[in-house]
């Protein structure tokens, strides 16, 4: 087909530039659609967005090697097509939660813009610049919102944890101290504002920091995000220009890979102030590879307490289900439909319960 052969071509020009100057570039673009069977706060019933995204790595240090250096970018459009992004459509909603957090209605914007260096083999990575903190805080392979769930809930900290905004200046290094111990740590802004990306490195002398420790296990070093027993502890500084408060948590994960298909996992984490959306979070799950590895299914359950540093004192605790089935239509389109079911939204007394739907 011609757009096959085209594709083709793409691909092929791509790997010749890479190959003659180290300069890695990807392009892709991601939709998504939410609906709900309930109205929400200001009567909206569903939510829609897109996003380009533009990125890459050049290889500029130790070309090939194991302790190489690279510039690593990453550069975007989010735009939302309807009235609201998915951004805001939990909170549309009544429910203390994100859904697809990146879908928002930002316009332009950038998320990374880092040194990566590898060092002692590959075994220390070290990364600086502007950096996106989910990126290595409480590392779980269903956090992306591209190829996982949809709700917060089951992502970076159980939406338990603290996040800063991406394009925020700072340092993190992640290293094996022995072939299954591993370590993680960051230092960053708390605040920073992706559309205005530079200014993070002017905010740095603002004391309003970030930090995280990452202890964790693994039986390998390509298998840490399949195979993966960890505790994070944060901390986040209070901060006059947002208004904020500070605090600190913890997060644990423990996901196991069965017959390289099985993916169950458990996560819990516990917050105090910090503004989180939940202080309390637990949440039980799988993945299941189907289709010979090539679709992915998901299956969560999520328990949380809404943050009172966030929301104030005396709501409900919230009760999420989501299933999705990644469908793998070629090698690069995916089509996800999705469904979760929501019980006491903490925001809307009015619904005990209602379901969201979702492709993407």
């Amino acid at each position: 087909a011609l757009g096959d052969r085209l594709a083709e071509s793409w691909f092929d020009w791509k790997a010749k530039v890479q190959d003659d100057t180290g300069f890695g570039l990807g392009l892709d673009y991601s939709a998504v659609w939410l609906g709900s069977d309930k109205s929400g706060l200001s009567g909206e019933d569903a939510a829609s967005s897109g996003m380009i995204r533009i990125y890459g790595a050049w290889e500029l240090v130790g070309r090939g090697g194991a302790n190489s250096g690279s510039f690593v970018w990453k550069v975007e459009n989010r735009h939302k097509y309807g009235n609201i992004p998915p951004f805001d459509y939990g909170f549309e909603l009544g429910y203390v939660g994100l859904f697809t957090p990146p879908f928002s209605d930002q316009g332009g914007r950038v998320t990374n813009f880092y040194w990566r260096q590898r060092l002692a083999g590959g075994r220390v990575t070290l990364v600086g610049g502007l950096l996106d903190a989910t990126d290595y805080v409480d590392v779980n392979i269903f956090a992306s919102p591209w190829t996982g769930f949809v709700n917060f809930a089951f992502s970076t900290g159980s939406a338990a944890v603290f996040t800063p905004n991406d394009a925020t200046a700072g340092l993190a290094v992640g290293a094996m101290l022995t072939d299954k111990v591993y370590v993680i740590g960051g230092l960053t802004n708390a605040y920073s504002n992706p559309v205005q990306p530079f200014k993070s490195f002017e905010y740095l002398g603002d004391g309003e920091y970030f930090k995280s420790f990452e202890l964790g296990l693994t039986p390998a070093q390509g298998r840490i995000y399949n195979d993966n027993l960890h505790l994070t502890w944060w901390h986040v500084d209070a901060s006059d220009k947002v208004g904020t408060p500070g605090g600190w948590g913890l997060a644990f994960q423990y996901i196991r890979t069965v017959n390289e298909r099985l993916m169950p996992f458990l996560r819990a984490a516990h917050t105090e102030d910090g503004g989180s959306l939940l202080e309390e979070s637990v949440t039980l799950g799988m993945g299941l590879g189907m289709a010979g590895g090539r679709d992915q299914f998901g299956l969560a359950a999520n328990w949380g307490t809404p943050n009172e540093s966030s929301f104030g004192p005396g709501l409900r605790d919230q009760y999420s289900f989501e299933a999705f089935y990644r469908w793998q239509l070629g090698e690069q389109l995916a089509v996800t439909p999705d469904v979760q079911y929501l019980i006491h939204p903490a925001l809307n007394p009015d619904h005990g319960s209602l379901w969201v739907f979702g492709l993407r």
